[in-house]
């Protein structure tokens, strides 16, 4: 019996052992300072999660699973999915220990209690909304682009400057609308909506001209969304580099965590790799 109970505990002790060296339940936490157990969260032991739902491709992927429609955050494809769970497994999470619920885009950065520990859905940070939330530090740098009907004018163009005749629209609240209304300026009202599926929709029945949104979602709008669309151009950089970063409740101190977990992930060349993976595409014309 005393053997027997030796060989088990021998055994134990290898698999736990094991464990740790190859990144399993029992590592420890990567980050000095944040350990699971120090962490700010919604929920004890679990990371609580948030996104816009559709989500969609390339930032989001993996077959569609109640109550999400088209992508499924939990999946671990795409884009900011993959980059959640790379940053979760930094700080000692696995994969079973992240829960995914829905927020509208526009209510993650709305003053207030926030039911999640961290939110991603391609949000700029912008220092009107980081006075009611804390941002991250960036995890993608951002270029805006048009999208427009094959074959129409507006498709030709090939300034900002030629731009401006033009009916364009935005998904409401989102800087792709802040860019027309600050940096094009066109003589036409620009069409705002709920969402970006409403300004595509709009899109193609004619209503507007183009619709402004961040360059990998024009990749996508133009291979699934459209039937014969086109991406006008990549708009140029203005103002300050724009870049997505995670909503946290204001003043949530898991920031300082998340930060350090984006930083090694950054140096490591992690985030490079996702973008390779689900980013990369052909080049668009830079609008001039």
């Amino acid at each position: 019996m005393r053997v027997g109970a030796l060989v088990v505990g021998l055994t134990v002790l290898t698999l736990g052992l094991a464990a740790a060296a190859t990144g399993g339940p029992s590592t420890p936490a990567a980050i000095p300072g944040c350990a699971k157990s120090s962490l700010n969260l919604v929920k004890d032991g679990q990371l609580s999660l948030a996104t816009d739902n559709p989500a969609f491709p390339p930032w989001w992927g993996g077959a569609a699973k109640k109550p999400w429609a088209v992508s499924n955050p939990a999946s671990g494809k795409g884009y900011e999915s993959a980059v959640a769970y790379a940053v979760a497994k930094q700080l000692g999470f696995s994969k079973g220990q992240v829960a995914w619920s829905a927020v509208p885009f526009n209510n993650s950065f709305r003053p207030g209690n926030k039911p999640f520990d961290f939110y991603m859905a391609q949000v700029s940070f912008a220092p009107e909304r980081a006075k009611n939330v804390s941002f991250s530090n960036a995890y993608y740098f951002v270029n805006q682009a048009v999208v427009a009907n094959a074959g129409t004018p507006i498709s030709r163009v090939k300034t900002v400057a030629g731009l401006r005749p033009y009916k364009l629209g935005a998904q409401v609240g989102t800087t792709s609308y802040s860019y027309i209304t600050r940096f094009i300026r066109p003589s036409q009202t620009a069409a705002v909506y709920d969402s970006n599926n409403d300004a595509i929709s709009a899109l193609k029945a004619g209503q507007i001209d183009g619709i402004v949104v961040d360059l990998p979602t024009a990749f996508y709008v133009v291979a699934v969304q459209l039937d014969d669309g086109t991406i006008v151009g990549k708009l140029p950089q203005r103002g300050a580099r724009e870049h997505f970063g995670m909503v946290f409740e204001k003043a949530n101190p898991l920031v300082r965590c998340v930060n350090r977990a984006l930083n090694r992930l950054w140096a490591n060349g992690t985030i490079k790799g996702l973008q390779r993976t689900y980013l990369a595409r052909a080049g668009a014309p830079d609008l001039k």
